[in-house]
């Protein structure tokens, strides 16, 4: 039989810290994934304006998705976010 190799137990954890590091010097931050200089300008106005959490800001942008895509208007949300430079 053939021995099965054994996995370097850190190697996982290297490997993302490499992407993290990566992704730092790219200029993105990590808001429940990366995000760009630009979209986190757009999430910081969110929370802004609207005065919600973190968690508030991804379930509402979620729910507005959804109800465009069900209305059939995701167009018309993409056409009005490029009208707003987003």
């Amino acid at each position: 039989m053939t021995e099965k190799k054994k996995a370097n137990p850190t190697a996982n954890a290297d490997k993302q810290r490499r992407f993290r590091e990566r992704q730092k010097a790219a200029g993105k931050k990590m808001v429940r994934g990366y995000v760009s200089p630009e979209a986190m300008q757009c999430y910081d106005e969110i929370r802004e304006k609207t005065g919600w959490s973190d968690s508030e800001v991804l379930s509402n942008a979620l729910r507005i998705t959804y109800a465009a895509y069900k209305c059939g208007q995701i167009r018309l949300l993409n056409q009005w976010l490029k009208e707003q430079d987003r």
